[in-house]
């Protein structure tokens, strides 16, 4: 019985990681303050379980040994399926704004990191740290930088899990309070917002929103075979596909040298592929059942990987963690206020377009949705921003900063 319980095996791991996810759906309920700044269920879980464990490591008790075979997989499946939103189509149908939008989410992205390093130079600790706490952890949130945590101590980070899941919590609170004040500030500036007080139903999902840019989907299965099912098997075995073909290109990148985590391979076969199938419609994917599976990858490998965090690791970083991270917020709050808004237009829907900036450059796209939504019902709709935000943070700013830190992590 003991046994069980303090060495399981993979599937009791990935089953009790599933019971945390479900612990953090819970909490938030209970406490209106996780919910309200849109921590993520499986952070919420997966650190209470991790304190359990810094706990029992105190007190002298015996610490589980969790079985983490499936941690990876979960994680390269969730990235595979962004890697299937990178259409060109959808790019090319946001229009120009997109383009802008994307062009400058990218610029600070790169400044995020530049901003980490300067900031951790005078502590004596290596750039890196600096990176982990740039664009890695906020543009890419808590499962960038889970995802990218294992590079980043092989270069000499220590801790580097657990820092990358402070830096993501701290960016997605400072995300969720600072989105809404920075962008109403710009809304009256602006004096172009529809009248106060009317109400507008808007999309509650990043990808809802991008996903009417593209054309309908016609789901075919053969006969006698549910429509829906089928496309669910055929988005799962797609994936499959990707991550197999993906293994073996970042096999042949890793044999060039290059440090880069597992999932690159997986998200450059899973671009190609939507592509191609944009282009020939041979496949008819859904992006939406893709989005689906890659939320349950997602969900479960941030349970497991939160769970089994070793937060002892972060004794006596906690003063240069809270020097970057506040350098950081200066900096995406200066763009806010000056760069961003004036580059998308200076009116109302560049007012709103800058607070869903704060949100996914801090925090999570959830963040800047739920600052976005604020807005709109308050001062009414923007289409505009509708558009453009959700293709820029669900789809094309992953993609792009995997490449980045890639780069970064190979200098």
């Amino acid at each position: 019985m003991w046994q069980a319980i303090l060495h399981p095996n993979m599937i009791h791991t990935l089953a009790l990681a599933g019971l945390v996810l479900f612990l953090g759906y819970g909490l938030r309920r209970l406490i209106p303050f996780l919910s309200r700044y849109n921590l993520p269920a499986p952070v919420v879980g997966g650190l209470v379980v991790a304190l359990l464990t810094l706990l029992a490591r105190q007190a002298g008790l015996p610490l589980p040994q969790f079985d983490t075979t499936l941690r990876d997989p979960l994680m390269i499946a969730f990235f595979t399926s962004v890697g299937f939103g990178a259409s060109l189509k959808l790019l090319k149908r946001g229009g120009p704004q997109v383009a802008l939008f994307f062009l400058v989410a990218v610029v600070f992205a790169a400044l995020q990191n530049l901003v980490g390093i300067l900031a951790v130079l005078p502590f004596g600790l290596p750039p890196l740290l600096g990176v982990l706490c740039g664009s890695v952890t906020l543009t890419g949130g808590p499962a960038t930088g889970l995802a990218f945590a294992p590079e980043f101590a092989k270069a000499g980070i220590p801790g580097a899990a657990g820092l990358a899941v402070a830096a993501a919590m701290f960016g997605i609170l400072t995300g969720g309070l600072l989105g809404s004040p920075l962008a109403t500030a710009l809304v009256e500036r602006a004096h172009r917002h529809p009248r106060h007080g009317r109400k507008q139903i808007v999309p509650h999902s990043g990808t809802e929103a991008a996903e009417r840019s593209l054309p309908a989907e016609h789901a075919t299965a053969p006969v006698s075979e549910d429509a829906g099912a089928f496309q669910l098997l055929k988005s799962c075995v797609v994936i499959l596909c990707c991550m197999w073909l993906g293994a073996g290109v970042s096999h042949l990148m890793t044999s060039w040298g290059l440090t880069l985590p597992a999932y690159i391979g997986a998200m450059v076969v899973a671009a190609l592929v939507r592509n191609l199938d944009d282009w020939t419609g041979a496949l008819k994917l859904s992006q939406r059942m893709i989005d689906d599976i890659g939320y349950v990858a997602l969900s479960l490998f941030l349970a497991l990987a939160l769970m089994t965090l070793r937060l002892w690791e972060l004794a006596g970083l906690v003063l240069p963690l809270v020097v970057v991270l506040a350098a950081q917020v200066v900096l995406i709050a200066v763009a806010c206020r000056t760069l961003v808004f004036r580059v998308m237009g200076g009116d109302y829907d560049a007012a709103v377009m800058s607070g869903g900036f704060v949100g996914f450059m801090l925090g999570t796209m959830a963040n800047a949705m739920a600052v976005m939504e604020a807005l709109v019902e308050r001062y009414g709709k923007a289409p505009r921003a509708y558009l453009v935000v959700p293709i820029v943070g669900v789809f094309f700013i992953d993609f792009a900063n995997a490449f980045l830190i890639t780069v970064l992590l190979n200098v």
